[in-house]
């Protein structure tokens, strides 16, 4: 006589989020938790999971949605994963262990993992409803600007960050004259000093997109549609399509709802767990020792740390990695990491600066480290600047070839001796120094 021998029931994970990093906390579970878990993923998109990062190269015309699908249907079926497309989840409740969607589904729960992500930010400004004004977050939008590109001719980008130059760049090779108003001096402050801010701007004006800096945008106007940007001094720019590009904010309703601990994002620990020890949270919508990340890199880590603790494995420091950013628009090489300017004398910089022949660098410096890099033209050395500034080596033995990037800095192994007073000096000072 044979005893069928009994397993254990698994356990329900619910994922609220079929973005990038929800579905990879989900790859990851699958991995490290093979057969723990019966997965129902949420989305609030009717799509399966995409590479939200490409879009820009989508409106451009270089790569197509099909391109940008990193799971399709057949990747969740192929794994029992049950994906609900289209229908967000609306409400949880943590003493019943369950989330309701908004067809009214019901979902109970084991585990929870909220990756809500972000929300685009819009001013209180009048016209905001007019047909032709959207944001640049998801395939919806795309389907906006790709329409009123086939339709139209004007476009205003209000936002002069990153993903504004991209929406605008897009936009301009699809057809349209397209004007950006950014409240700032220079555009990609967060991410580029002055110097570089204002070669991106020219070359990019170059390309034929028009810049409106230190510009504050006053009223969205139109009748049926949009018809342009009205500004505070008084200028206006005619737009068939306006396109809000400001920044995010976290998505924390969810989370507020249910009683769960939030400040700025919703406030996990190590392992990414919220106040309620059956929920997670991860990715742009997570709050970790103060620190919300919209770059992915940080927040493939918090897939990774968010499965460990599903599969029950210890958790470890959550250490964020260096931050790095480059800017998707053909032939203009921009790249940034770390701090981007010296905060007192005791940092030095050092600078290279052709702008006739297209090229910046500047390498931020303190107590003998690489604490920051700014780079425009060319960016080939990006990488191993960022590994100088996540290893903190010293940089001292090759402070004066620094500059000139790793070939010629390892090519000349023996130790260099110390350039006092380098920091400012002119890119032929230091050329002479390193011969």
């Amino acid at each position: 006589m044979s005893v069928k021998k009994q397993t254990a029931p698994k356990q329900r994970l619910v994922v609220v989020g079929n973005g990038m990093i929800g579905t990879r906390t989900v790859e990851e579970a699958l991995k490290r938790a093979p057969g723990r878990y019966d997965i129902t993923v949420f989305g609030a998109e009717p799509h399966p999971n995409y590479n939200r990062i490409l879009l820009s190269s989508v409106l451009a015309g270089e790569k197509t949605l099909e391109d940008i699908v990193s799971h399709p249907l057949a990747w969740y079926a192929e794994r029992g994963v049950t994906l609900v497309a289209g229908d967000p989840v609306e409400a949880i409740d943590p003493a019943a262990k369950t989330v309701t969607s908004a067809a009214g589904r019901i979902a109970p729960y084991d585990r929870l993992v909220l990756a809500t992500g972000s929300k685009p930010l819009a001013p209180p400004l009048p016209g905001l409803n007019l047909p032709g004004v959207c944001t640049f977050r998801d395939i919806a939008d795309l389907g906006t600007m790709t329409d009123s590109a086939r339709r139209h001719k004007r476009a205003v980008v209000i936002g002069g960050g990153l993903l504004g130059l991209e929406a605008a760049w897009g936009l301009q090779r699809r057809g349209m004259a397209v004007s950006v108003i950014h409240l700032m001096r220079t555009v990609m402050e967060r991410q580029l000093d002055e110097a570089a801010g204002l070669m991106l701007q020219r070359d990019l004006a170059r390309r034929g997109l028009s810049f409106f800096t230190n510009s504050q945008t006053e009223e969205i106007f139109g009748a049926e549609r949009v018809e342009g940007v009205r500004l505070a001094d008084g200028r206006e720019i005619p737009a068939d399509l306006v396109v809000l590009a400001i920044g995010v904010r976290p998505n924390i309703d969810l989370a507020r709802q249910a009683g769960l601990e939030v400040n700025r994002g919703i406030v996990v620990d190590d392992a990414m767990r919220t106040s309620d020890e059956n929920i997670a949270a991860v990715g742009e919508c997570a709050e970790h020792r103060g620190q919300v990340y919209g770059l992915v890199a940080p927040l493939w880590k918090h897939a990774e740390a968010c499965a460990a603790g599903l599969a029950g494995e210890p958790a470890t420091p959550y250490v964020a990695p260096s931050l790095f950013t480059s800017l998707k628009i053909t032939g203009v090489d921009v790249f940034s990491a770390g701090a981007l300017a010296a905060v007192d004398e005791a940092d030095d910089e050092i600078t290279l600066n052709d702008p006739r022949g297209g090229a910046y660098k500047k390498l931020v410096l303190r107590a003998g480290k690489l604490v920051g890099a700014v780079l425009y033209g060319d960016v080939a050395d990006g990488p191993w600047f960022v590994e100088l500034i996540r290893e903190g080596r010293d940089i001292e033995p090759i402070r004066v070839r620094l500059m000139f990037g790793r070939l010629y800095s390892e090519a000349h192994e023996a130790p260099a001796p110390k350039a006092a007073g380098a920091s400012g000096r002119s890119a032929e000072t230091l050329v002479e120094k390193a011969a």
